[in-house]
C-alpha cells in the first residue's frame, strides 16, 4: 500500500483516430460520449495504447471494436497533451488519421459508451464546448485532415489547460 500510494499520478496514453471516407467528402466521423466523465460531448474513435501495440494497430482495433469499421493508409495527424485538473484527467493522445474501406460504414459496437457514428463536414463541427478535450485540443490547434501539412504543429508547446 505504501509503495503504490507514494507512487505520483502518471497521465494516460490514448489513441484518437481521425476517420475519413470517400463516400462522405470532407466529414470526419463522430460520436457522442456516454458516461460521468465527457456526458453529451462530441469525440473521435479512439482507446489506450496496449502494450507493445503500434500507434497504427491501436487506431485500426479500436476504430474497429467501436465503429465495426476497417481502415486504411492509416498514419501519424498529431499529439495533444490535454490536462483537465477539476476532473484529474490528464492524457497525452496521439491522434492518427485513417480512411474508411471502401463501401465500409459505421455501426455503434458500444452503445453502453456511445449514443452512435455520424459523418460531420469539418468545416461544421460542433463549438468546441461540445467536443470531447482531445478533439477540441486537435482543432485548437489548426488541423485539417484533409491536407497533409504538419504546419498545425508549429509553435505548439505540448500543453492545454482545460477548464
Amino acid at each position: 500500500m505504501g509503495e503504490e500510494a507514494a507512487q505520483p499520478r502518471r497521465p494516460g496514453v490514448g489513441v484518437g483516430v481521425v476517420v475519413t471516407s470517400a463516400a462522405h467528402p470532407n466529414c470526419v466521423l463522430l460520436g457522442k460520449r456516454k458516461g460521468a466523465l465527457g456526458a453529451g460531448t462530441y469525440q473521435l474513435p479512439g482507446g489506450h495504447l496496449e502494450f507493445g501495440e503500434s500507434l497504427a494497430e491501436c487506431a485500426a482495433r479500436e476504430t474497429l471494436e467501436e465503429a465495426a469499421l476497417p481502415l486504411r493508409h492509416v498514419r501519424f495527424a498529431s499529439a495533444v497533451n490535454a490536462v483537465c485538473a477539476s476532473q484529474r484527467y490528464h492524457y497525452v493522445t496521439v491522434l492518427m488519421k485513417g480512411e474508411a474501406e471502401p463501401g465500409a460504414e459505421p455501426r455503434n459496437q458500444e452503445p453502453d459508451k456511445n449514443e452512435g457514428w455520424e459523418w460531420v463536414k469539418w468545416d461544421e463541427f460542433p463549438p468546441a464546448d461540445q467536443l470531447f478535450w482531445a478533439l477540441r485540443c486537435l482543432r485548437e490547434q489548426g488541423y485539417n485532415p484533409f491536407t497533409e501539412e504538419f504546419d498545425h504543429l508549429k509553435g505548439y508547446t505540448g500543453s492545454h489547460q482545460l477548464e
